[in-house]
This record gives C-alpha cells, structure tokens and sequence, in this order.
C-alpha cells in the first residue's frame, strides 16, 4: 500500500484504494490551481488557475497546454448534460457556457438586477438545471478577480434552468457556500460552507440538504468536516462517498458522513474530480500542481 494511504475503516476504504497505485504529478507552477473537469469523450481534463486567469488543458500523452487565456479568472468548471463546458468565472462574475464552435454563452451574471458575487464552483443535475455557489471570494481582493462591494448583500446556492432562464435562490442561510455535489440519487445535494476563512469562528463543513420539487433545498445538517483544513471541492463516488479536499490530501467520508480514509499529498489540495478511461482515475489539483492517482472506485460524473 502506498505510504500515501491512510486506511481509518479498514472495511470500507481498502476497497476504495489500488495497493499499488501512485500519486503522479502531472503538471505544476500554478498559483492557484482549482475547477478539474473530466472530458470523457476526448479523454482530457480542463481546470482553472485562477490567479493566472488561465484554464490549462491535459491530455495522456500529449502533456498541457492553455486552452482559454484570458479566462475571466475562471474557478469551477463541469459539463453539462449535453457535453458542453460551463464555467463560474471568478472575475467576470457570471457563469457561462462554452458551445460546441467555441463561443461563449452568459448564462447568469445578475439576480433581480443586481450583479452575481464571484460564482465558484458548479454542478449539473440530470434534468439539467445548473446549481452553483455564489461566495465573494472573487471581490475580497484583486487576487482572484477584482474587489469590489457585493450588490446581492447574501451569499447563496443558485438554481439555474437553461429552458426557461430563471435564476433562483436554492438556499440563502450559509456563510461562504463553496463546493457541491449530488448524490447518486440526487435526493442530496451536498455544499461546502469555508465561512471561517474570513470570519472568525465561521464554519469550515459540509452539509447535506434535502432537494426539494421546485428546486430548493430543506433539512440542513452537518454531514463532514475535515480533520485538517477546507473542504473546498469534491465528488462523489459510485457508492455514494464523498471525496473531498482537504488540509492534509484527500479525505474520503462514506455515505454516513464518517470519514474512512485519507491520500495524503504534499501541499493543500483545493478540489478534485474523477476521470480517466474507467472514471476511476482522481485527478487532484493541488494550490500550485495538478496530481492523479488510480482509485478502486469510479465517479459519478456524466458525461
């Protein structure tokens, strides 16, 4: 087993590791590395250096290269269900799609009029609305996209429906929303709450909510908090764990919320994704290197 490898529930995470898979380093220099998303199809992976204001592009065998510069400070980044690339861009506060020529499609910048915080990170649900977090992060300062005062005065989920175009509010009662996921079943959308990074005894966990008919979220709970740092980004496995970022590496939480194991990397990891011909391959970006390990389970992520 990989020294990497710390095994907590011994029953459920030693199937979730390869014993003799190792983490690789595939590209690294970044400022602030985030948004890894999988292209299935032409078996590449995009993600975001958000203070360069680039998206890099890696393919097996053919290294990396910059596939959009400006990027408008991009963060997250997934796919719809049509294969298309949407992008929360940092700077530009809005997110967008990219079509199948390449140009670039807004899709939300403003809320009743009033301009988006610094959208984050993404995800798509199979009916295909669009989820995304709406934090401030991208105009605390001109690090990641430019300071300026928040029009909206809140910080929340929003529910995006590219077949009518309505924006709403999935939930408004978090701190600083972050990462999100569904479920396999998409009963439970799982958000990242990183508000103690600029408040003092803010929180730093992952909560579970109840997806609603009508596209709003109920019930919140505490699922996880990492031992050590931010959950920042994460996915979500065919058996329902949650793969996250953390301080240390990578924590895994099984569907209960107990963590179950750790891939422990040498720098702060900020999000992840699977990938590769299987799904089975966890593509990490760290804060400045690109990282990839074999898994012994696959993700969820369609296409």
């Amino acid at each position: 087993m990989s020294p990497a490898v710390e095994i907590i529930d011994y029953q459920r995470f030693r199937p979730c590791v390869v014993g003799n898979a190792r983490i690789e380093v595939l590209h690294t220099g970044m400022l602030w590395a985030e948004g890894p998303v999988w292209f299935a199809d032409g078996q590449y992976l995009l993600w975001s250096d958000i203070p360069a204001d680039r998206i890099y592009r890696w393919c097996e065998g053919g290294g990396v290269s910059v596939f959009r510069s400006p990027s408008n400070n991009a963060n997250g980044n997934t796919r719809d269900r049509q294969g298309r690339l949407v992008t929360c861009e940092s700077g530009a506060r809005r997110l967008t799609r990219t079509e199948y020529d390449g140009s670039i499609t807004v899709l939300a910048d403003q809320y009743r009029g009033q301009r988006l915080n610094s959208p984050n990170d993404v995800v798509v649900k199979s009916d295909d609305t669009i989820w995304f977090t709406d934090p401030d992060y991208g105009i605390l300062s001109d690090y990641t996209g430019t300071k300026a005062q928040s029009e909206l005065g809140f910080r929340p989920v929003f529910r995006y429906d590219p077949k009518t175009g309505d924006l709403t509010v999935a939930t408004d009662q978090m701190v600083r929303p972050n990462g999100l996921a569904f479920s396999p079943d998409e009963s439970i959308l799982y958000v990242a709450d990183t508000g103690g990074s600029h408040q003092q005894g803010g929180p730093f966990h992952i909560l579970a909510f109840d997806v609603v008919e009508g596209g709003t979220l109920a019930n919140p709970r505490v699922f996880a908090k990492p031992d050590v740092g931010v959950s920042d980004g994460f996915r979500i496995d065919e058996d329902g764990n949650l793969w996250t970022s953390a301080g240390d590496g990578v924590h895994c939480f099984a569907p209960d919320g107990a963590l179950i194991g750790k891939i422990r990397f040498p720098e702060v990891i900020s999000n992840l994704t699977f990938g590769g011909v299987r799904r089975s391959r966890l593509f990490v970006t760290g804060a400045s290197t690109l990282y990839s390990i074999f898994v012994g389970r696959r993700g969820i992520q369609t296409p």
